[in-house]
């Protein structure tokens, strides 16, 4: 039974509580509530694909739903420029020996010569995406179809790849972590590793590599398919960190997640090669200590210069100090072990690795992004070493790559020179350094716009949004940008879109003083009157190179917004310093006090929206989950006077408790800036609590354990201050599944109007 302490309220879904904020869709179509925004799919943005570019680059494949087979999907090619469909591989030739209904295609990939599927189902979830499932292969050139992986365990089989032959495919099994060959032909499997354990992890990763470094997939094929090179990750030592399942049978049970919390002790990391056909590992000769540094992306380096065949001699390794403000370039030697440093990027604050390093100008140089300008830009640096060359220059980040083209000469890549909230793609000639870049996403579409380059550069799929406005998907030609046709036109969201009674968006700038002026947004409520006073309801992340302020469809959570404003409400986002897209100075500036700066830019900015003559100042909300749940927290502790009443979901609350590589990324080690870590946690400021709190956390969080919140509560009862909570069981960091997101989003609906209240819990009147 739940009790209803004096001070520790916990929130039950009782039928009169929640019955008030969740309404049925109103006669008014015009009007948002939660259940048409979480509960139907009335506001469900198109699909398209998976998306395949085919090696040649003039087509394309896709699934599409099978006229013949019952619940099947053809893969489809679509030639790139004429729009000319081909079905490649009916539904029908995926139907497995004794069954009558097709493979159930999650993701596929070609052999080089095409004559070979590998296609990937039945998948499971392995941290945070279904990362391990049953791989087949489809040989069209018989359409005889086979399933990989001997008699093993079902959906166990991990990032399964096509040699360059395409004659076998190596994977890793799941919960062995070991790696495999397995000959498509005959079926006969060679195993490569034989240590694998849950503390000798071959080919894959740990919890903390994938969620924070962006690893899964731990292994490579050589160019010419000789050899594998692969990570081992050495966990011995690694504490669990316990979650405890309590509704899904009678007694309680632990799942334990290797989980290394600031300051902890690391896997130790190391790439090692062997050859295909089995034989020992040859460990690259990487200097350090392996729990005290990462090797945070690792591929095979093309040999230098033309008509030296495939080659497979050298491994190039971006491998970073613990602390994470220095990262070597450093290429291996695959036969030797042997490693020499190309180049190193150190920064008094911190270093990232980069997805996007390219070999170019016949494997002489290295396509680099680099902050040593103040501003990321692209460098060309030379492999056998030396002073690096701009590709770009000038007062803004380079936000991305889509990639390089090294037949033309270009790098293609996302920026935003002139408004930091929008995204546009742009090309610069490596091959002449120095020149002038071309802007080729159109200007008469402001917004958003990302890209997926065809291998050849001659085509690309464009995806284009606004704030407000849900994405549009087109195939465009290069680098004319000309729409060739449209993948997904979103025309019925659109409309759904255009028949809501919405309000405007202002896009700002906020004046906080000493010359710092942050990134704004105001969403205000349809039929604004300037004469009248509305409350403000702040969403906020504010995490290290993030953005909320950005002028792209931000889906269920723009609705949610838009709802809060036919209620009566200004919703309203504001980037601190520490977000993205500003530059090195004002991302950094953060270091090592996580929490302190992001949270004085976010009270100054409320300050100063609740001096506008529209706004009631006494009227002030916050909101945000995880990074954001933290800074929610942290406004409404540390700014009493300023915010009436904050809703903190899934929150850090000491960073302590979160894990390695992001914390001591931005914060350093805990051993060397305890009181850095104290100045930015909200149980400093506990007893400051004034408003109104509700924190919102799933039990079975592996990310930001309920520890965190735990922590919140007993601060804040040794505090003797009245607050709200709601665990929901089980929930993951995402806290969804079933009805979760329906209930949550009830919840916090009903906690804002309680007690921020509007002049009227009804949208106000519709303008003539």
């Amino acid at each position: 039974m739940i009790r209803r302490l004096l001070f520790v309220c916990v929130l039950t879904a009782t039928l009169g509580g929640l019955a008030a904020a969740q309404r049925t869709a109103p006669a008014d179509s015009t009007l948002l509530t939660v259940d048409r925004i979480y509960a139907s799919p009335e506001f469900r943005s198109a699909s398209f694909g998976p998306l395949a570019w085919l090696s040649d680059g003039a087509a394309y494949t896709t699934l599409e739903r099978s006229a013949e087979a019952k619940e099947g999907r053809d893969i489809v090619r679509y030639d790139a420029q004429t729009g000319a469909r081909t079905i490649l591989v009916p539904a029908i030739r995926l139907v497995p020996a004794g069954d009558s209904v097709p493979l159930n295609v999650e993701n596929y990939s070609w052999s080089q010569d095409g004559n070979r599927l590998l296609i990937f189902t039945k998948s499971e979830q392995v941290w945070r995406t279904n990362t391990r499932g049953d791989y087949w292969v489809l040989d069209r050139t018989r359409w005889s179809l086979k399933k990989l992986g001997g008699d093993g365990p079902a959906s166990t089989l991990m990032f399964a790849k096509f040699s360059p032959d395409g004659g076998r495919v190596g994977w890793v099994r799941y919960g062995e972590y070991n790696l495999y060959v397995e000959e498509v032909a005959s079926g006969r499997i060679t195993k490569l590793t034989n240590d694998g354990s849950r503390t000798t992890i071959n080919g894959t990763f740990d919890w903390v590599y994938e969620e924070e470094l962006g690893l899964q997939d731990g292994w490579r094929w050589s160019p010419d398919g000789q050899s594998i090179a692969y990570w081992q990750l050495d966990a011995t030592g690694v504490r669990d960190f316990p979650l405890y399942n309590t509704t899904d049978s009678l007694y309680a049970y632990e799942v334990e997640v290797q989980y290394p919390k600031a300051g902890e002790t690391n896997s130790a990391a190391r790439v090692g090669v062997v050859g295909a056909t089995g034989g020992t590992t040859r460990w690259i000769a990487v200097p350090g200590d392996p729990r005290n540094n990462y090797i945070a992306r690792m591929e095979w380096a093309p040999p230098i210069g033309k008509g030296k065949g495939l080659g497979s001699e050298e491994l190039v390794i971006q491998y970073m100090n613990r602390l994470q403000n220095r990262l070597h370039v450093m290429l291996a030697d695959a036969k030797s072990g042997a490693v020499r440093t190309v180049f190193t990027e150190q920064d008094s604050a911190w270093v990232e690795q980069f997805d996007e390093l390219r070999f170019v100008n016949g494997g002489r140089d290295i396509v680099w992004l680099s902050e040593r300008s103040g501003w990321s830009h692209l460098y060309l640096f030379p492999r056998a070493g030396g002073a690096p060359k701009p590709v770009t220059r000038g007062a803004f980040d380079v936000l991305g790559v889509a990639g390089v083209d090294t037949v033309g000469g270009w790098v293609y890549y996302t920026a935003s020179p002139d408004n930091p909230t929008q995204r546009y793609l742009y090309r610069a000639s490596y091959a002449r350094p120095g020149g002038t870049p071309q802007r080729l996403s159109p200007a008469a579409q402001a917004g958003a716009h990302s890209y997926n380059p065809s291998p050849s550069f001659r085509y690309a799929v464009h995806t284009y949004s606004r704030f407000g406005v849900p994405p549009t998907m087109e195939l465009v030609s290069l680098p004319d940008h000309r729409s060739l046709r449209t993948l997904v036109d979103n025309a019925a969201l659109k409309a759904k879109v255009r028949g809501l009674r919405l309000g405007t968006t202002d896009f700002t700038q906020v004046d906080i003083g000493n010359g710092i002026r942050l990134n704004a947004y105001l969403i205000k409520p349809p039929g604004f009157d300037p004469s009248r006073r509305y409350p403000v309801f702040f969403t906020v992340y504010g995490g290290p190179g993030s953005q909320t302020v950005l002028d792209v469809w931000g889906g269920q959570n723009f609705l949610w917004h838009e709802m809060l404003a036919q209620r009566g409400y200004i919703v309203a986002s504001v980037d601190n310093r520490g977000t993205g897209a500003r530059g090195r100075a004002w991302r950094k500036v953060i270091y090592g006090q996580m929490g302190v700066v992001e949270t004085k830019d976010q009270a100054a900015a409320a300050r100063a929206i609740g001096r506008l003559p529209y706004v009631d100042s006494t009227r002030i909300g916050i909101w945000g989950w995880s990074y954001g749940g933290f800074m929610a927290l942290n406004t409404i502790t540390q700014a009493p006077d300023v915010y009436r009443m904050a809703i903190a979901v899934a929150p850090v609350t000491h960073w302590k408790y979160y894990d390695t590589i992001y914390t001591e990324r931005y914060n350093g080690l805990p051993q060397d800036n305890a009181a850095g870590y104290d100045r930015g946690s909200p149980l400093t400021y506990a007893k400051n609590l004034r408003g109104k709190l509700l924190i919102v956390h799933g039990s079975g969080d592996d990310n930001v354990h309920y520890q965190n919140t735990e922590a919140m509560v007993n601060a804040l009862v040794a505090a003797n201050r009245p607050f709200d909570v709601m665990v929901y069981p089980n929930r993951n960091h995402s806290i969804s599944g079933g009805a979760t997101r329906q209930h949550l989003f009830t919840l916090l609906t009903k906690f804002v109007e309680e007690n921020l209240p509007a002049a009227t819990l009804q949208p106000a009147p519709q303008l003539p």
